[in-house]
């Protein structure tokens, strides 16, 4: 699953899930209520989101792709679409049913910034998904302390960005899922963060 935390220049922060080639696909869809940020939120919309990327796919598809029931997939396929975040993009009929299929409504989804003392969504979702991730499996988790200037921090963000967007251009839908998250910030004061934990 390949999913790019891009941190905008308004420190709002975009998921960004590459689609199939759609011409009247969004560039960016902007999450702007609460029942939109509702919809995103939860984690197991994210990964029918995220399963969504490359190709489209019908309620039965998405249900035996992420694990789900099929009710159960029908009914987050439909909180998803009546928040605008995911669409039919064309149907078919089998033996007298029409099957919808379903993909992203966007290339990229813009969340806003998190209130004060709020979980990061992508993050709480990533580790989420890391979590379930096998152990057995090859992966590269990190974390570096750094002391930078403005402009270090500007240029590292920047070659990040770069960096996923370089390998974003590479992604197959036909390869294994992997999931890309980044997120380079400045953690809260160490006076702050003792007052936090009195």
């Amino acid at each position: 699953m390949l999913l790019g935390l891009n941190p905008l220049h308004n420190g709002q922060e975009s998921l960004t899930i590459a689609c199939m080639p759609t011409d009247d696909l969004l560039e960016t869809f902007h999450v702007t209520t609460d029942e939109q940020l509702r919809a995103v939120s939860n984690l197991t919309r994210h990964r029918i989101m995220a399963m969504l990327r490359f190709e489209p796919a019908t309620i039965t598809q998405i249900a035996q792709r992420v694990g789900l029931a099929k009710g159960s997939s029908s009914y987050h396929v439909r909180l998803l679409e009546r928040a605008g975040l995911v669409k039919v993009v064309r149907t078919r009929k089998v033996r007298g049913v029409t099957e919808r299929y379903y993909a992203m409504a966007a290339r990229s989804i813009e969340l806003p910034d998190p209130a004060p003392g709020q979980p990061d969504v992508l993050l709480r979702n990533a580790v989420a998904d890391l979590e379930a991730s096998p152990a057995d499996d090859e992966r590269h988790v990190r974390m570096a302390h750094l002391r930078l200037t403005k402009e270090q921090f500007t240029e590292l963000g920047a070659r990040l960005e770069a960096l996923a967007d370089e390998y974003r251009t590479l992604s197959d839908p036909s390869l294994p899922d992997v999931s890309l998250v980044f997120a380079l910030f400045r953690p809260a004061p160490r006076r702050q963060v003792e007052e936090d934990a009195k």
